[in-house]
C-alpha cells in the first residue's frame, strides 16, 4: 500500500573529509561550491522544491562552514555528531527527530533532482523498509566505492571497496523509522568486506542496510537517471562542475539580459546570455557557448570565454585572457593581461599577466606573473594520485593542479601535473614544485651564482 508523501530528510555533513584535501582544511565539504552554489545549498534548495518541507543537517567538524553555506533557509534543524564516527552514527544524532519516513543524504553529492525524484516515487510506492539510490561504476573502480550488488531492481549484497562490481552507493538513501533499529545495532565496522579487506572503525550506514537484508528485507535499488557525483576526491570537483554545466546548458530556457546590463556591439556572442544586474560585456570580446554572470561581473577588451562558462558576482575578466569551457570563476576574481585559465575557482583569486593555469583553485588565491602549470606529461600519460596513503587513479583531471585556499605563487613558479598545494603555502619565484605541498609552507630555490668582473675591454678596447 503506498504510503504518505516523504516530507522529511536528513543531511549528513559532519566528517572529515580528509580524502579531499586541501579543500577540507577550511570549510566541511558539503560547503564546497560548485559552480558557484554549495554543494550542501544545492542539495536543500532541490529537496524543497522537491515537496520536502523538514530538513535536519547532521554537523561536526567543519560546522561553521556548513550553517554559513546555509545562512538564511528556514526549515532546518541541525543535530550535531560530537566525533566523527561514521555515516550510521551520524543518522543517530538525527534520530529525536525521526518519527516519520525520511531521506538521509550525503551531504557532499551533487546530483539531479530527477534521481531524488525516482528515489521518492519507488519508495512511496512500495513501502519498504529501506531504498537505496545506485550509480553505475562506469571508469570508476569498485574498490574505491561501496559496491552494490543486485538482484533485478533490488539490493543483493552491498560490500566495501570491492573487488569486482557494476554499481555504487550513491550515498542517498528512503528509510522507515523502524530501520533505526538497524543502525542502532550498527557494529561499528563494515564487516561486509572482501577477504583481507580492512574497514576502518567507523559505523557505516551501509553496513546496516546489509543487516537488513541478512534479515529477508526487500531493498528497492534504484539507478541514477541524471548526473551524480559525489565529492570524495579533489578531481571530483572538477567533474561535478562539468556534469552541473552541462545540464545547465541542456535547459531551454531563453537568454536572460536585465535592462542594466550592457553589452557593446563589438562583442562576439554564440550563446545564450543568463546576466545578473549591472553586468557588462565589452568591445572585442568573444564568447562561444552559453554564460551565466553574477550580478556586477564584466568581461571586457578582447577577452576570450570558451563557453559555456559561469562567472561569478563582481569578477573582472580582460585584456585578452581565455577562459577555458566548462569553467566556474568565483565572485569578486581578476582575470587578465594574456592569463588563460580553466577550469574551478573560488572567490577573490587574482590571475593575471601571462599565466596558463589549469585545475581547482581555493579562496583568495593570489597568482604571481607567469605562473603555469605543467598539464602533459612526457609519457602522455595520467598522473598517478597518493591520496591518504593509498594510490589512486582519477578519471578526469588526474593531470590538473590543486590550488588550496589562500596560498600565493611567485614569478615564473611552475607546478608539475598533477600536484596539490596546500592551505596557507607558497611556491616561491621560479620552482619547480615536483611534489604536492603541505599546509603551511614556503618552498623556494636556492641559487648558486658566480661573479666575475666585466667591461669593455672584453670587446677590445
Amino acid at each position: 500500500m503506498a504510503q504518505a508523501k516523504l516530507t522529511t530528510a536528513v543531511i549528513l555533513a559532519a566528517g572529515r573529509g580528509s580524502k579531499f584535501w586541501p579543500y577540507n582544511v577550511v570549510r566541511q565539504k558539503a560547503a564546497f561550491p560548485i559552480a558557484n552554489v554549495p554543494a550542501i545549498r544545492r542539495l536543500v534548495d532541490t529537496l524543497f522544491a522537491l515537496g520536502i518541507s523538514r530538513i535536519i543537517v547532521v554537523v561536526g567538524v567543519g560546522a561553521a562552514s556548513v550553517r554559513a553555506a546555509l545562512h538564511g533557509l528556514e526549515g532546518i534543524v541541525y543535530a550535531e555528531q560530537r566525533r566523527p564516527e561514521g555515516t550510521a552514527a551520524a543518522l543517530l544524532a538525527a534520530s529525536p527527530w525521526l518519527e516519520e519516513n525520511f531521506l538521509v543524504l550525503a551531504g557532499d553529492v551533487v546530483t539531479d533532482a530527477d534521481n531524488l525524484r525516482a528515489l521518492c516515487t519507488r519508495f512511496e510506492a512500495e513501502a519498504p523498509l529501506a531504498a537505496a539510490l545506485i550509480q553505475p561504476l562506469d571508469q570508476e573502480s569498485p574498490r574505491e566505492w561501496l559496491v552494490a550488488h543486485q538482484d533485478g531492481d533490488y539490493l543483493r549484497a552491498l560490500e566495501g571497496h570491492s573487488r569486482g562490481g557494476k554499481h555504487r552507493l550513491a550515498g542517498i538513501y528512503a528509510l522507515q523509522p523502524a530501520a533505526l533499529a538497524y543502525v542502532r545495532d550498527n557494529p561499528g565496522v563494515m564487516t561486509s568486506v572482501p577477504v583481507g579487506g580492512m574497514p576502518p572503525l567507523e559505523a557505516e550506514l551501509a553496513q546496516s542496510l546489509q543487516m537488513m537484508l541478512d534479515d529477508g528485507h526487500a531493498i528497492p535499488a534504484i539507478p541514477t537517471v541524471g548526473y551524480h557525483v559525489d565529492l570524495d576526491k579533489p578531481w571530483h570537483i572538477l567533474e561535478a562542475n562539468h556534469q552541473l554545466i552541462a545540464a545547465q546548458c541542456s535547459r531551454p530556457d531563453e537568454s536572460i539580459i536585465p535592462a542594466s546590463a550592457r553589452i557593446h556591439d563589438g562583442a562576439e556572442i554564440q550563446g545564450r546570455l543568463f546576466l545578473g544586474e549591472g553586468c557588462e560585456i565589452g568591445n572585442r570580446v568573444v564568447i562561444k557557448g552559453d554564460l551565466w554572470l553574477g550580478d556586477h561581473a564584466r568581461v571586457l577588451n578582447g577577452a576570450i570565454v570558451d563557453g559555456p562558462a559561469v562567472i561569478g558576482s563582481h569578477t573582472l575578466v580582460q585584456n585578452y585572457c581565455q577562459i577555458g569551457g566548462y569553467t566556474t570563476l568565483g565572485a569578486h576574481g581578476h582575470y587578465g593581461h594574456g592569463a588563460e585559465f580553466d577550469g574551478v575557482t573560488l572567490d577573490k583569486v587574482y590571475c593575471y599577466h601571462y599565466m596558463e593555469i589549469w585545475g581547482v583553485v581555493g579562496q583568495a588565491v593570489d597568482f604571481g606573473a607567469a605562473t603555469v602549470c605543467g598539464n602533459l606529461r612526457f609519457d602522455d600519460g595520467e598522473t598517478l594520485w597518493q591520496v591518504n596513503g593509498h594510490r589512486a587513479r582519477p578519471t578526469v583531471g588526474a593531470n590538473a593542479a590543486y590550488f588550496g585556499d589562500f596560498c600565493r605563487t611567485g614569478v615564473n613558479a611552475i607546478i608539475m601535473p598533477g600536484r596539490r598545494i596546500g592551505v596557507y603555502s607558497v611556491v616561491g619565484p621560479g620552482v619547480v614544485l615536483y611534489d604536492d605541498l603541505p599546509d603551511r609552507t614556503l618552498v623556494t630555490v636556492q641559487q648558486q651564482l658566480t661573479t666575475r668582473p666585466w667591461g669593455p675591454e672584453r670587446y677590445g678596447w
